[in-house]
């Protein structure tokens, strides 16, 4: 995405999983929001999935989001899959919390 309103990149040397994340908003909505990640199934799949959860939601619904709600959509996960694969809230909310500098919210 080119000139993101949000923008955020975590990662975990751990497991090797790195995650970007795009965010778009207008009237404090996330009008889009797109991702990078880098990792085992299980992070592209929570990537996916969460940044569905929070497309077209306002700014505090997004950051409401919890790695729970992640993983109930998903179905489940696998445990040794959780940690890695639910940095995706993390991006979110620093993507949301980079957003918010920028737009003198903080």
């Amino acid at each position: 995405m080119d000139n993101p309103d949000g923008y955020a990149e975590v990662g975990s040397s751990d497991c090797g999983v790195t995650m970007a994340m795009y965010l778009r908003v207008k009237d404090g909505r996330i009008e889009d929001i797109r991702y990078k990640t880098y990792g085992c199934c299980a992070a592209i799949a929570s990537s996916s999935i969460a940044t569905d959860m929070v497309k077209g939601k306002t700014i505090d619904e997004a950051q409401a989001l919890t790695k729970a709600d992640i993983v109930k959509e998903l179905g489940g996960l696998p445990e040794q899959k959780v940690h890695c694969s639910l940095m995706v809230e993390d991006a979110i909310k620093a993507a949301i919390a980079d957003y918010k500098s920028k737009d003198g919210i903080y």
